[in-house]
């Protein structure tokens, strides 16, 4: 499965910590990030992540291109949503791209651990058929 991460600033440290948590299950499937993303992920676990740019230099539409194609399987997107963010309209254009394309999105850490065990026992191996449909 094709699994994307995305971290606000403050959100990085909980990333590193859920996919140290998780490295045994994310080590069988592609791991895509955006690019700061990606490294402290990559340092953290020495899981290979595909990073694309930084967000804020259109890391972010490169995943919402990914997710449009319908080739992301499932997407970690740790947010602040205490902190206002110049990044805003981005969390709400991958959020309604996940919503239409019915690709799953978890964007705290409690969604994301049932993501994962879900994917571990399968429960989302239907993504596959929908991505060989398209």
């Amino acid at each position: 499965m094709n699994i994307g991460f995305i971290a606000a600033g403050s959100r990085k440290d909980l990333i590193e910590n859920f996919c140290l948590a998780y490295k045994y299950i994310l080590a069988k499937h592609e791991l895509y990030a955006t690019e700061m993303t990606g490294l402290r992920i990559e340092q953290a676990t020495n899981l290979k992540v595909h990073k694309f740019l930084s967000g804020s230099v259109g890391g972010e539409k490169q995943f919402i291109d990914m997710i449009q194609r319908n080739y992301m399987d499932l997407v970690i997107y740790f947010y602040n949503p205490l902190m206002s963010s110049p990044n805003e309209p981005d969390i709400i254009e991958i959020t309604r791209e996940c919503d239409r394309y019915n690709i799953p999105i978890a964007t705290n850490i409690a969604t994301a651990e049932a993501m994962v065990l879900g994917m571990e026992r399968g429960s989302l191996d239907w993504r596959l058929a929908v991505r060989k449909e398209n």
